[in-house]
């Protein structure tokens, strides 16, 4: 399938502002299961790109800006086919027993996504991972997929905009959160039970935004998940918002070990107290498919 993704972020500030460099993270890597056909960037005031790629192979852009601004407007428009190899082919289930083992060329590089990046000092994470553990026995993929649920049915879905992301027991305590408080409960958990895992920043597509239906939870809109480095079988997907385990609606743009490390775009202003008005985002996705769909139904 081929995705077309516009992506559009505006600052309002009260007065002329200064901005700061900005920090945009907004171009996928290609892969074996997805590739990026064409990609376009746009700013108001325009900007001064310098590309880079972080620590992990994620391609950055440092934006910077000239005279000062009342308004930041940037867009991103991607096009991204996505191919059928994105369901996994797991490994047999004894290389997933409890306690998870991976191979000695891998730990040190999975060492830093094992370790957990948040304090549990009152055992409120160890407390909601006891049903899926207990429910798994020996089998981690069976956890996985129980955690998934488990988030899932725990935690009720509150879209905003805003930055930052809920530590994960505020999320458990609050039993209420974003895609990407969701998300980064579901890493945290998954830590603790010996997986390595990472929190995965991009978009969501749902054929039935498409269709103006309604359907899956932040579809048509920016999204965050998990990934999970499971045993002989590599980093696979999972969405606690949706229920999903990889598939060709999640767009990955970006991964990181911790939310903050993979927000679509940070940076900094100078300017008074009290300058800054709000953010708009607005994303729209389409597929070659939808539109095929919509102009025969057109032509009928």
């Amino acid at each position: 399938m081929i995705f077309t993704i516009r992506h559009r972020t505006a600052y309002r500030y009260a007065e002329l502002v200064t901005l700061g460099p900005h920090r945009l993270m907004i171009r996928p890597r290609d892969s074996f299961d997805m590739q990026l056909r064409r990609a376009e960037l746009v700013s108001t005031p325009p900007a001064s790109l310098r590309w880079m790629h972080d620590p992990l192979g994620n391609a950055i852009a440092i934006a910077t800006f000239g005279a000062p601004t009342n308004l930041l407007e940037i867009t991103s428009t991607l096009e991204i086919e996505r191919f059928d190899s994105t369901q996994p082919a797991f490994a047999p289930p004894a290389a997933t027993a409890f306690p998870i083992v991976y191979g000695a060329a891998e730990v040190p590089e999975l060492t830093p996504f094992v370790t957990p990046a948040t304090d549990d000092p009152s055992l409120v994470l160890k407390a909601f991972m006891q049903e899926p553990m207990a429910a798994a026995g020996q089998s981690g993929l069976d956890f996985l997929a129980g955690l998934n649920e488990k988030v899932h049915g725990h935690v009720s879905y509150a879209r905003r905009d805003e930055e930052g992301t809920q530590a994960p027991v505020d999320t458990v305590e609050r039993g209420t959160g974003s895609c990407r408080d969701m998300a980064w409960l579901f890493v945290e958990c998954a830590r603790r039970a010996g997986f390595a895992a990472r929190f995965v920043s991009g978009y969501l597509y749902d054929q039935a935004t498409d269709a103006a239906l309604g359907g899956l939870v932040g579809g048509g809109a920016t999204h965050a998940w998990a990934e999970i480095y499971v045993p002989e079988t590599g980093w696979v997907e999972y969405d606690p918002t949706n229920l999903l385990v990889a598939g060709h609606a999640l767009l990955r743009v970006a991964v990181a070990r911790t939310p903050e490390l993979a927000s679509p775009i940070s940076g900094t202003f100078t300017g008074s107290t009290g300058a800054f008005l709000g953010i708009e985002v607005s994303v729209e996705i389409s597929s070659r498919e939808a539109e095929a769909r919509e102009a025969e139904a057109v032509a009928a």
